[in-house]
């Protein structure tokens, strides 16, 4: 019999990981210490339990203007080489811990420079977070492999420099290239000489499209920028007819049909998603759909601290959502690991090795 679908058995499933920031994720007892240490007096509160209920409170406005304010505290906290590493550490220590195997972890260096730090020193100080936590992590048993994305505001105008520091680091761990910020107003297109550049160079692209915003966000993301991957995508769905009768197939979009023709990674979130309003609930997430219609769905936290949510609670979530067994969670996570962004070898060698043998065992349990 295969073991039983529960928090406890899933969080020790191989799991995978594409779509994390990592200011959105710090320990709340870590950015209330880092506070301290920085004189930051701008924290709602300084009790953790208090804390971590008010980021979650902010993150469940129902607008993603507002989930994106709580970003101002982790960031005014991350400004030091020091800081910034210690949240990169614990970052691939608390993911290991919760059974990921590989992940990617985004983060803005031009929101990290406040206090004088240059951009290489942002970008060399969170790679040498993620070194130390992989490490304290192998060290406790659990092995993970983390890479790092480097976002650009696309409200701002520093995009072909995050993009020319993507390839830079590209040896270093640095594995692609993002822009996030509000959809809405501030086109993928604003940043084209970006994107070109980082496709010039053979190097990788995933881009924020389709959350707050619609169809053509995300066809600008793919057909005009390049976009190798959609950050989140929900909004693919809106290219979707579904006929009344039941009995009669979804009616796929060209735009729709081109992304899971051309089996175009969808980088989904969804607790994320439902606090921010891209989805009404959990159960009217468009996961649903288009897991049924076999697009590359993966599975995200997005913002592990704001929204209160591990690996282990999204596919918990999913599982007693929508009743999705141990196949589903294992396609779910080798759908992540063929869209990651590191050498064809590495990524065969972690879903043979590590994912399906993991998965094998929970379901012959």
């Amino acid at each position: 019999m295969a073991a039983p679908l529960t928090a406890e058995t899933i969080r020790t499933a191989p799991k995978v990981l594409l779509h994390d920031h990592l200011d959105g994720g710090p320990r709340v007892t870590t950015v209330i210490e880092l506070a301290e240490a920085a004189g930051y007096r701008d924290l709602p509160t300084t009790d953790p339990a208090e804390l971590a209920a008010w980021f979650l409170g902010a993150a469940h406005s129902g607008a993603l203007e507002r989930y994106l304010e709580t970003f101002g505290h982790t960031v005014a906290v991350m400004q030091t080489p020091e800081a910034l590493a210690r949240v990169a550490s614990e970052a691939a220590q608390d993911l290991a811990a919760d059974g990921v195997v590989y992940a990617e972890i985004r983060f803005a260096p031009e929101l990290h420079v406040d206090k004088g730090l240059d951009l290489d020193t942002v970008v060399q100080s969170v790679l040498s977070g993620f070194r130390t936590g992989t490490e304290l992590a192998a060290a406790s048993g659990r092995t993970i492999r983390i890479g790092a994305l480097l976002t650009a505001m696309r409200h701002a105008a520093r995009s072909r420099e995050i993009a020319e520091l993507s390839v830079r680091y590209r040896d270093e761990g640095v594995v692609g290239f993002d822009i996030a910020g509000a959809e809405k107003g501030f086109p993928p297109t604003r940043h084209l000489d970006a994107f070109e550049y980082v496709r010039q160079q053979n190097a990788h692209v995933t881009i924020h499209a389709g959350e707050a915003f619609g169809l053509p966000s995300i066809w600008e993301a793919i057909q005009w920028c390049g976009a190798d991957r959609l950050g989140h995508g929900v909004r693919t769905v809106d290219d979707i007819g579904v006929a009344d009768d039941p009995g009669e197939p979804p009616r796929l979009g060209r735009l729709a049909a081109y992304i899971r023709d051309m089996r175009v990674p969808l980088e989904m979130c969804p607790t994320s998603n439902v606090h921010t309003g891209a989805a009404p609930s959990l159960a009217e997430h468009p996961i649903g759909l288009l897991t049924r219609l076999r697009f590359r769905v993966t599975v995200n936290t997005d913002n592990r601290l704001m929204s209160a949510c591990t690996m282990t609670s999204e596919m918990t979530d999913l599982v007693e959502t929508f009743g999705y067994d141990w196949p589903t969670l294992q396609w779910f996570t080798v759908n992540a690991m063929k869209s990651a962004f590191i050498g064809f070898d590495e990524r065969l060698a972690l879903i043979t090795d590590v994912i399906k043998p993991g998965y094998a065992a929970l379901m012959a349990d």
